[in-house]
């Protein structure tokens, strides 16, 4: 599904909207000073990209051997990021075999909710987090889809809470949306700690008619980046982006 994403998310409004969110957030959310990243579930390289303009050695693994090699494609082709990212064909499943740090940084964005079994994909993402380290998680939000489909129409569908999508086709509905509510409680059963939560995209997928200029562009982006962390409308957001912390081992007791 390689072409499907690029064309549908990334060359698409909501994608760039995504995507100059991220670029204002992570700065914010993150304790950044050139740490090694790993980037789980890449895809097509944006977010390695990001880090590696930033003096981060990234390692990109990524199940999809189409969307690694358009990473790579995409990556390798800008000789300032020459040798800054190192490509691994892997699912997450694999990571403590291919990657198994620990890392003081992990970005997995947009991947759980692929996933069978999303709760177990969170507790193997803490393993390879150092202690100290910092989760950048970033999730399809189950609510914010049921309130869409009730926007849309989709009132029974939404009531019934049959919101998943179904795996097959070129469909891009997740075959596990998340809620904050079982974010917030497997963190606790992965010993993480939520640090900081923003919505991403908590307007534009309501609107009845799309931005028709490019002013209008901008003041849909100016109000996303205004209210993505205010509550309660980070809530709406399509996509619900994490600063996960794994504090880090407290000292043995000196014994009296």
């Amino acid at each position: 599904m390689a072409d499907k994403f690029a064309r549908s998310l990334y060359n698409a409004p909501r994608g760039a909207l995504r995507l100059a969110l991220l670029d204002t957030l992570l700065p914010e959310m993150l304790t950044l000073h050139q740490q090694p990243v790993l980037d789980v579930g890449g895809g097509l390289g944006q977010q390695a990209a990001w880090f590696a303009q930033r003096g981060h050695a990234v390692i990109l693994t990524e199940p999809s051997g189409d969307m690694l090699a358009r990473a790579q494609d995409e990556i390798d082709a800008q000789a300032a990021l020459s040798g800054h990212v190192r490509y691994v064909k892997a699912p997450l499943q694999k990571l403590a075999e291919v990657a198994p740090g620990p890392w003081p940084l992990i970005v997995c964005h947009a991947v759980l909710e692929w996933l069978g079994d999303p709760h177990a994909a969170l507790v193997e993402l803490s393993r390879c987090l150092a202690p100290g380290g910092q989760l950048s998680l970033m999730v399809f939000n189950r609510d914010a889809l049921r309130f869409s489909n009730v926007v849309k129409g989709n009132m029974q569908k939404a009531l019934n809470d049959e919101l998943e999508g179904l795996g097959k086709g070129q469909r891009l509905t997740p075959i596990s949306p998340l809620t904050h509510a079982q974010i917030d409680q497997w963190c606790e059963d992965a010993g993480l700690v939520i640090e900081h939560v923003a919505g991403i995209r908590i307007f534009q997928d309501y609107l009845r008619e799309p931005p028709a200029s490019k002013a209008q562009h901008l003041t849909l982006l100016a109000l996303e980046k205004q209210y993505c962390r205010v509550d309660p409308h980070w809530r709406f957001g399509r996509y619900l982006l994490y600063t996960l912390i794994k504090p880090s081992e407290l000292p043995p007791e000196t014994p009296l």
